[in-house]
């Protein structure tokens, strides 16, 4: 059947009409008064077509709206719906991987250059990476892409957290926006850009939520886990580059890691038997894992009644908040410092060290040369080996407020000494001048300098034994 002129008018219409302009999300937004559902008139499978209207596409929502621009044009807006199904992956003739609509418009590219002239061929790996490789590369460990260098909010054994020097990229996670929408969420797990030291951070937006502690030889220094009877992990640490993987100890064990759109990081073994994921274990875990629960100069304990209390020399900035358990406001020293010589340190045992903002690093010192290192300094508030391997190594040095300690549940060998007035390291002794009397009761006060001539540094030589209040040393009184 031939066709009307009637028709072929229509039809020269409407192939001059593909021709179809490009209007910014701002813009088709506005005029549709932030898509209102006062503006919707319907739904199709490509969109509704009107008269004098123009036909745009926005993938955000499912529904047709209309709408009136700056310049009083019409509009009808369709957006493309992510449950239509439209859409595949194909390898194209530059050998790269090409993810497309129905429309055939390019969302997505693996954007490789300098490809082999044998084509290429996309292959999924038992770990779960997928990876494009050269037609000749058999079966090597050189990928031309791999989804590894691209994380979303999981992480397998494989992946390197953090900053990749040889693709040049940083590797975070990110959330979901919700359980059943894969766009970014507002939280963040990644390795510190500040460092090395190596640490991990978890951010709400530009909110830090959590932090792993700095790497201490032997662990991050808040990461304080008891030995799982389900599986465990070998960590796979490159302090030069700043990242870090992971790999099961036994590949009896499939693990992942996952950042939920609530903020915490969830920590999966598969379960063979019941075929499920076996949640084993979370991050922040409890309370004292909240960055800063306790605010400045402070100690959060989780087997603490009030949880949190002031490090020694330190007194709460508002009692009466702290008696609320409002420990907004931290903690304040009891006396000011004056970089005597008399100041000396109060050392704090298996604990979180405090956050880096100001903090000072050099890892070939000993301990006792960190020590001095920061009685040369009146601003350093606390030091603490940065290696604790052995008999330790290394120094880290702080300035200022001291922020997010906490008491480790478990034993570590990480400890930190903090600064303290002469005041406040003033401990009284009982002398035993060959009598038992009740005079004996009044106690003379020692400065610690005086103590720490009188037991030799407490050496160990004079060490005659331990109570409740901890190790009681022999001194020579002299009358």
């Amino acid at each position: 059947m031939q066709e009307t002129a009637s028709q072929k008018k229509t039809k020269k219409i409407v192939d001059e009409d593909l021709e179809l302009p490009l209007f910014d999300l701002d813009t088709v937004s506005n005029t549709t008064n932030d898509f209102s559902f006062t503006n919707k008139i319907g739904e199709v499978g490509f969109g509704p077509v009107y008269k004098d209207f123009w036909l745009i596409r926005i993938p955000k929502r499912h529904a047709a709206l209309q709408g009136v621009l700056s310049s009083r044009q019409q509009i009808v807006v369709k957006e493309d719906s992510k449950d239509s199904g439209q859409g595949f992956v194909k390898i194209v003739k530059d050998g790269n991987l090409i993810l497309q609509d129905h429309m055939q418009r390019i969302l997505w590219s693996t954007g490789v250059q300098n490809k082999s002239s044998n084509g290429t061929f996309l292959q999924l790996l038992n770990s779960g990476n997928l990876v494009l490789r050269n037609g000749n590369s058999g079966n090597s460990g050189s990928y031309l892409w791999q989804s590894f260098d691209h994380f979303s909010d999981t992480w397998l054994a494989g992946m390197k957290l953090g900053k990749d020097p040889g693709p040049g990229l940083v590797q975070n996670l990110t959330s979901w926006t919700s359980p059943d929408d894969p766009s970014p969420g507002q939280f963040t797990y990644s390795v510190n850009p500040r460092g090395p030291p190596l640490e991990c951070v978890l951010w709400k937006g530009n909110s830090l939520q959590y932090r792993s502690g700095p790497w201490n030889g032997v662990g991050f220094s808040g990461l304080n886990f008891a030995p799982n009877i389900v599986f465990d992990l070998k960590l796979v640490v490159n302090v030069d580059e700043n990242n870090y993987g992971y790999v099961p100890e036994t590949k009896l064990n499939t693990t992942r890691a996952v950042i939920s759109n609530s903020g915490v990081m969830l920590r999966y073994v598969w379960n063979d038997t019941s075929l499920q994921w076996l949640l084993v274990g979370t991050l922040p875990n409890d309370p004292c894992d909240n960055y800063g629960r306790c605010d400045a100069n402070s100690i959060c304990t989780i087997s603490d009644p009030t949880i949190c209390s002031c490090l020694s020399g330190y007194m709460p900035k508002s009692q009466q908040a702290w008696e609320i358990h409002d420990w907004s406001g931290g903690c304040v020293r009891n006396q000011p410092l004056n970089c005597s010589k008399r100041e000396g340190f109060i050392e704090l045992k298996g604990v979180k060290v405090p956050d880096q903002w100001l903090y000072w690093i050099n890892t070939s010192v000993s301990l006792k040369e960190c020590e001095a290192e920061c009685l040369k300094n009146c601003s350093c508030t606390a030091y603490a080996n940065s290696n604790i391997l052995g008999k330790g190594s290394g120094c880290f040095i702080w300035h200022g407020h001291l922020i997010d300690i906490r008491q480790l549940v478990r034993p570590s060998a990480q400890n930190l000494y903090i600064r303290a007035a002469a005041s406040d390291l003033a401990v009284k002794i009982k002398v035993h001048p060959h009598s038992t009397s009740m005079e004996d009761l009044e106690l003379p006060t020692f400065e610690i300098a005086s103590i720490s001539k009188a037991t030799n540094n407490f050496s160990d030589s004079n060490k005659i034994g331990e109570d409740g209040f901890g190790t009681v040393y022999k001194v020579l009184s002299r009358r």
